[in-house]
């Protein structure tokens, strides 16, 4: 198995168990959103992705987002933020702005 496969393989468990920690998932749901949440990634790395995900309030938000180089907009400052293992940031192309949401709460990719 090559090494990459096999980050990504304990990427998806890392992410599943904390599910299961933190959102009290169970290991199925668990794994099924830590797969969802990596193909995503994949997919807007190449394209604009329709996807859904449930916001903080409860209501459900459709997206069309991106994070591919040529499409995003240059980068404006150099703020070294802490990266949030919680939450996936993506360029939202219906606002024209970065927008983020809580992995925990995607729940399909159209």
């Amino acid at each position: 198995m090559s090494t990459q496969k096999r980050n990504q393989l304990r990427e998806i468990m890392q992410m599943a168990w904390s599910f299961v920690r933190k959102n009290g998932y169970t290991m199925s749901e668990a794994l099924k959103t830590a797969w969802l949440n990596m193909k995503l990634k994949a997919s807007m790395k190449e394209r604009i992705v329709k996807f859904y995900f449930q916001k903080v309030d409860g209501s459900i938000r459709e997206a069309y987002g991106t994070l591919k180089e040529s499409l995003l907009p240059p980068n404006k400052g150099t703020e070294s933020r802490k990266r949030s293992e919680t939450v996936q940031v993506y360029f939202d192309t219906e606002k024209s702005e970065y927008r983020s949401f809580k992995i925990a709460n995607l729940i399909k990719i159209a």
